[in-house]
């Protein structure tokens, strides 16, 4: 991973460094989801820092485990506010990990659901009876 220099990185770079597009980083400034206010040229272009890319990586990480955007505006105004707050930022985790442990343990019973069906598929196909599967009746 390349650092950011001095003067930052514009913000097709950012998109192409944080694998979120032009668009998804304008909304999440927009939406509050962004701890620091992103530099700007004289010319009014976003230079983007180091921990600008930081941020927006935990924002994706957080959002593909299905983290709400209020939750995680939340988590950033509680980042913004500075120290004194780290009970109420644990607790955001805390819960949101809670849920995730909750989505993870549904996959894996579809996984296993998923995972038997394959079996019973190969299992036929080697017996050579693999027209005997249910198939609904028109």
């Amino acid at each position: 991973m390349l650092e950011v220099n001095n003067r930052g990185i514009s913000i097709a770079e950012a998109a192409e460094r944080t694998g979120v597009s032009v668009h998804t980083l304008r909304y999440y400034e927009r939406a509050g989801l962004v701890v620091t206010t992103v530099d700007r040229t004289a010319g009014g272009r976003r230079r983007y820092q180091q921990l600008d890319l930081d941020w927006i990586r935990i924002c994706t990480r957080f959002r593909a485990t299905g983290m709400p955007i209020r939750t995680i505006r939340k988590y950033a105004e509680l980042v913004r506010a500075g120290r004194g707050n780290e009970k109420d930022r644990l607790e955001l985790l805390e819960s949101h990990r809670s849920d995730v442990l909750t989505q993870l343990a549904e996959l894996q019973e579809s996984l296993e659901l998923i995972d038997h069906k394959i079996d019973v598929y190969r299992g036929r196909l080697e017996a050579g009876d693999a027209d005997q599967l249910w198939a609904p009746r028109a």
